[in-house]
């Protein structure tokens, strides 16, 4: 089983990642749980969203204190928040920023991408949503989830035109990353 905590910020698409991200899984022959956390919320706040992808039914239920990948889709974080508290030595970081990994200074026995998804966004959405830009990273970074399962994900989520703005978007960070690991 993989354990992914999103974070992000009331009215970034947090809870939408989660669910985009459970249902690709999903797609893609896996069970997935996915579940948002976060108290009385005005748009701004902290959001975190909990997914978790296995090859076997899952049956835990309690949040993911030790995850494999962390995906943080506002950098400010970062600096205000515990978002990489408890993440498993070798996982994965991927962040929403210009800056490159070095510029962080991140001191992590983990892996970290960083994307700018808000700008890839705006090339295809004209907004700055990264949600599935982002989820296309992920895609990349991880091999978690493929991107005919996001396809499935966005059209089972969005009317058509916007579901295929929404798949060029994650196919912009999805190319990104894979260019990264080259």
């Amino acid at each position: 089983m993989i354990e992914i905590r999103i974070h992000g910020r009331g009215g970034q698409g947090i809870v939408t990642s989660g669910e985009l991200l459970g249902f690709a899984a999903f797609s893609d022959g896996k069970y997935a749980q996915v579940y948002p956390s976060f108290g009385s919320e005005r748009m701004g706040s902290a959001v975190t969203t909990y997914v978790r992808i296995d090859d076997h039914p899952i049956r835990i239920r309690t949040p993911i204190y030790n995850p494999d990948f962390v995906i943080i889709q506002d950098p400010t974080l970062l600096n205000t928040e515990p978002v990489l508290e408890g993440l498993k030595p070798g996982g994965v970081v991927l962040v929403n920023t210009k800056k490159s990994a070095d510029a962080l200074s991140l001191n992590l026995n983990s892996r970290l991408f960083t994307i700018p998804a808000a700008e890839l966004a705006m090339e295809v959405l004209g907004r700055p949503i990264v949600n599935t830009t982002i989820l296309g990273a992920f895609a990349a970074a991880s091999g978690a989830i493929s991107l005919e399962g996001i396809r499935s994900a966005l059209e089972h989520r969005f009317p058509k035109e916007l579901a295929e703005k929404n798949l060029k978007a994650a196919t912009k960070g999805y190319n990104f990353i894979k260019e990264m690991k080259r």
